[in-house]
């Protein structure tokens, strides 16, 4: 499959199926973002999730797919802590605000930053018309933000932290989309890294979400945490791993721009499983954000 994979890189058949994959990691990551801010405190749902990643990516690693050249050591190690700081920041943004106060921002803020990056590192280049659905995306986020501060009632007292948190997480999402795109790149075997990230990653946070669960009053049980875990971690590896084959087979500020139509599936999710109160504007200005996506995606 890798070689399949490999095969389709720079041609429009990959370009296609970046496309599906961008997609249907937004979609993936919708879900995601839910399960993490959903029943428990998201710092131990987090924990949770990094348990089963690395418990079900360290057979995978060892045993299933070829072991990473030496140069991919030193860019394990820096994604492991770009994702742990954003893991944090996260966690911290969805203690204090609301699903679908912070999801948008958090989701529409990466795109800017990421496109940015992609110029840096991969020196990828947008028509003027992409350029055009950018604005029109960062005008849905700044709307967004800027009604939430003006007339949500729910956590007002902590909804100027909680958007500080998302636009701070957002840059982080820019700035692991686009070094986790140069480092599956650097490997033959993209899988080799998908494998050995989670691998490496799900050894970090479940010790601060223990340490967490064991000073609280009335701890949640273990079972139904470790339930939601699991279905966390599959979602994980599904939306991670489409994302980041969309970065290797096509231009990376499109998939990342691309992603950010997750802010439908999150309006959805939060209305309908959240039983979050949304309304008309809100989702207006949801829209508009995944619009500019759309809009970035026909002008390439």
């Amino acid at each position: 499959m890798s070689d399949w994979l490999i095969s389709l890189e720079g041609t429009a058949a990959g370009h296609d199926l970046a496309l599906g994959l961008a997609i249907l990691a937004a979609f993936l990551h919708a879900v995601f973002g839910a399960l993490q801010k959903g029943r428990h405190d998201p710092w131990l749902t987090r924990g949770a999730i990094d348990v089963w990643l690395f418990t079900l990516a360290t057979p995978c690693a060892l045993f299933l797919v070829p072991f990473p050249e030496p140069h991919m050591w030193p860019l394990f190690a820096t994604a492991v802590v770009i994702h742990v700081v954003y893991k944090c920041l996260q966690a911290h943004a969805y203690t204090k605000g609301a699903y679908t106060v912070v999801y948008p921002v958090v989701r529409g803020t990466g795109p800017l930053f990421a496109v940015i990056g992609a110029y840096l590192i991969f020196n990828e280049s947008f028509t003027l018309m992409q350029w055009g659905g950018v604005a029109v995306l960062l005008s849905g986020i700044f709307g967004l933000a800027i009604y939430n501060l003006i007339f949500l009632e729910v956590d007002r007292d902590t909804l100027p932290t909680a958007l500080f948190y998302a636009v701070l997480t957002g840059l982080f999402v820019a700035l692991y989309t686009t070094f986790d795109a140069y480092a599956i790149r650097a490997t033959a075997d993209p899988f080799t890294f998908l494998a050995w990230f989670f691998m490496f990653e799900g050894m970090t946070l479940p010790f601060i979400a223990y340490r967490r669960w064991a000073r609280m009053e009335v701890p949640p049980a273990p079972g139904p945490l470790l339930k939601r875990g699991l279905i966390g971690a599959l979602v994980a590896f599904s939306s991670f791993g489409a994302i980041m084959l969309a970065t290797r087979l096509d231009k990376v500020g499109e998939a990342a721009v691309l992603r950010e139509t997750s802010v439908v599936f999150a309006a959805l999710i939060g209305v309908l499983v959240l039983r979050e109160t949304v309304g008309p504007r809100r989702i207006g200005l949801m829209i508009l954000i995944a619009l500019g996506a759309v809009i970035v995606e026909m002008g390439g």
